[in-house]
């Protein structure tokens, strides 16, 4: 078993599949980090490979925000605290990410895409161990859809766990979302 694994993704809303990419990962590792990317305002650094990434629709939550949202669901889905760390993970800035997540760390991938290659490339660069969950799986579910769900007020609740849900209710972040996409 692996002693310090990572996965990292945005997050902007943590879903099921995320969820699901964070307990794989974690049946391979004792200890789990959670990098969330992009975690200061998005629109600031822009990605060629994935320019989706960087605007102000795809990034409605703030780092703090889509912290608790990971907190809670892993503690939901029976991950006790002492097993994972959440922490910034400014993919856009590979040439300090050894500050956030030590390079021992193994870094775990589901890819989609191009810029999931690229990401694969650019930790194997800066010597992070690489392993890959699954390569070119069909995407079942993707925040962005979930995010124009909540805008048209069609139901989006299984495709979130409960405390996210929860979470986002009580916090009237389905205003917000609603807001920041109406504006695009």
């Amino acid at each position: 078993m692996i002693e310090l694994g990572f996965i990292h993704g945005r997050f902007q809303l943590f879903h099921n599949d995320h969820l699901q990419y964070a307990l794989l990962a974690k049946e391979q590792c004792k200890k789990l980090i959670v990098g969330i990317t992009s975690p200061e305002n998005a629109t600031l650094i822009r990605e060629e490979v994935d320019p989706h990434r960087s605007e102000a629709a795809a990034n409605p939550f703030t780092y703090y925000e889509r912290y608790e949202m990971i907190r809670l669901a892993l503690l939901e889905a029976g991950i006790k605290r002492e097993a994972f760390e959440i922490v910034p993970y400014p993919i856009e800035r590979p040439e300090i990410l050894y500050n956030y997540v030590p390079l021992s760390a193994t870094s775990f991938f589901t890819i989609y895409d191009k810029w999931g290659y690229e990401k694969l490339h650019r930790l194997g660069e800066l010597g992070y161990g690489t392993v890959v969950l699954f390569d070119d799986r069909e995407k079942k579910m993707c925040s962005t859809d979930i995010r124009q769900k909540i805008v048209d007020g069609e139901d989006w609740k299984q495709m979130v766990p409960n405390a996210v849900y929860e979470y986002i209710l009580a916090n009237n972040l389905t205003d917000k979302v609603k807001q920041i996409l109406q504006k695009k």
